[in-house]
């Protein structure tokens, strides 16, 4: 009886295994569908002049008069070296070895994307007369004025600044004040920091999936197609920040000064309204680390408490963020920008370009990992954490889609949210076919696409 028993688990769990196997490659042929059929719609809407704002709709971004040839020789080199080495350095280097491996991985990989446009293409982002750098003049003469008076004078500010609260600008007057000016410099703080999240994304996971899911997922976060908008747009940085804060949150569970971890996870969550007023949905991937983990009560307070000290700061300087909201709102609205563009097109253009930050291997493992999120749920049984993380931010996604607020140059806006779907890339023996596809997706992207960022 008990023989009889395993054989039929057995033979259900291969079943389950080739039902999964079938859903995944559905999902991912459905994944480079809808991914053609947005460009295919964007190109007719094109057509008709029913939308205007982006050259190559659902990206903000236009085709190359000539595809790159040469120029993106030394990326696919990197490519092919981080897919040979990274399955076997994610199952053998010590933790710590493998969290600094992981970080310069994806740091090459981002440079030598960007670098194929030139030398100077991780700079040239942050040149545009649109960008951050170009508000710092405001702000030099007095910054605590330019705070106060930053919701009263937003009108006045380039379309980045007066589209964000005031963090963004502020952190690149600090490093212009520690002596590092210029957009070289922040263009270097803006790949760094995104870069980094490779490792705080790969912690978390750690904490509530243990080290075997952790290593699985590094050669996906480190080998992302995402890359190709980390260098250089300071999404990436928001990124960094709000991944460090859910690590150290994760952290403070198993750590010996669990209040302290807790507390920096907490300010470093408190930056990130104040970085974007679209990043709110992103507090479900740290909500899900607290759900699965379950911090001790003076962790969870300690982290409260943190999360307090920035926007009591703002605060008590003069930006009140609902009035920011509002006034960002309203400036949106009188723009000939993206509040001109169609809601029902981007409503499902965005979430082809999700796909493009993701790439196939994410939406191969989509189906098994909605599948396992699907019987914890049924059976009342706990989540299974890397499934949990890239659910919360999938869900995410979907409010700020649904809500309209976020309506084209998704490339960038939703780069902090499309890391953690990479959690879920599928792991097993066909990894280095994966990771190749994915690289594949990168590569492509660069040599077909020009993007502002």
């Amino acid at each position: 009886m008990t023989v009889t028993r395993v054989r039929r688990e057995a033979t259900g769990g291969e079943g389950e295994a080739r039902r999964a196997g079938r859903a995944g490659w559905v999902a991912a042929a459905v994944w480079a569908a809808g991914i053609a059929a947005a460009f295919a719609v964007g190109w007719q809407l094109r057509r008709a002049g029913l939308a205007t704002e982006d050259a190559l709709p659902p990206l903000h971004a236009r085709l190359r008069g000539h595809p790159l040839t040469w120029p993106v020789l030394p990326a696919v080199a990197v490519a092919a070296a981080l897919v040979a080495a990274l399955p076997a350095l994610a199952a053998r280097l010590p933790w710590r070895v493998l969290l600094l491996a992981a970080w310069a991985s994806c740091a090459a990989w981002t440079v030598a994307l960007a670098a194929a446009d030139g030398p100077a293409a991780l700079a040239r982002p942050l040149d545009a007369p649109t960008e951050y750098p170009a508000g710092l003049a405001q702000v030099r003469p007095d910054p605590l004025d330019w705070i106060a008076t930053f919701t009263d004078r937003l009108g006045g500010y380039t379309t980045h600044v007066r589209g964000h609260p005031p963090l963004p600008t502020l952190a690149l007057w600090a490093l212009e004040r520690a002596g590092l000016g210029g957009t070289a410099w922040a263009a270097a703080l803006i790949v760094a920091a995104g870069t980094s999240a490779v490792a705080a994304i790969a912690v978390t996971v750690r904490c509530v999936a243990g080290e075997a899911a952790a290593r699985s997922a590094v050669p996906f976060l480190a080998l992302a197609p995402l890359a190709v908008w980390v260098a250089t747009a300071m999404d990436a940085f928001f990124l960094a920040v709000a991944a460090w804060g859910t690590a150290l949150l994760a952290m403070s569970v198993r750590s010996a000064r669990p209040v302290i971890a807790a507390a920096a996870g907490g300010l470093l969550l408190g930056c990130v309204p104040y970085l974007s007023y679209g990043l709110l949905p992103l507090f479900a991937v740290p909500a899900a680390v607290v759900l699965l983990r379950r911090p001790p009560v003076r962790a969870l307070v300690a982290a409260a408490v943190g999360s307090a000290v920035v926007p009591a700061a703002f605060t008590a300087l003069g930006f009140w963020w609902p009035d920011g909201v509002r006034a960002t709102l309203d400036t949106y609205l009188v723009s000939r920008g993206s509040a001109q563009r169609s809601y029902a097109y981007f409503a499902f253009g965005n979430l082809a370009v999700l796909g493009l930050l993701t790439g196939p291997a994410v939406a191969h493992a989509l189906p098994r990992t909605a599948a396992a999120l699907w019987r914890a749920a049924r059976s009342r049984t706990a989540l299974p954490g890397a499934c949990a993380l890239a659910g919360a931010a999938l869900l995410g996604v979907l409010v700020l889609d649904a809500s309209g607020v976020t309506k084209g140059e998704v490339e960038r806006i939703w780069v902090p949210f499309a890391a953690w779907l990479l959690v879920a890339a599928p792991p097993g023996h066909r990894r280095r076919g994966w990771l190749a596809a994915q690289a594949a997706t990168a590569l492509t992207v660069q040599a077909l696409v020009l993007s502002p960022w």
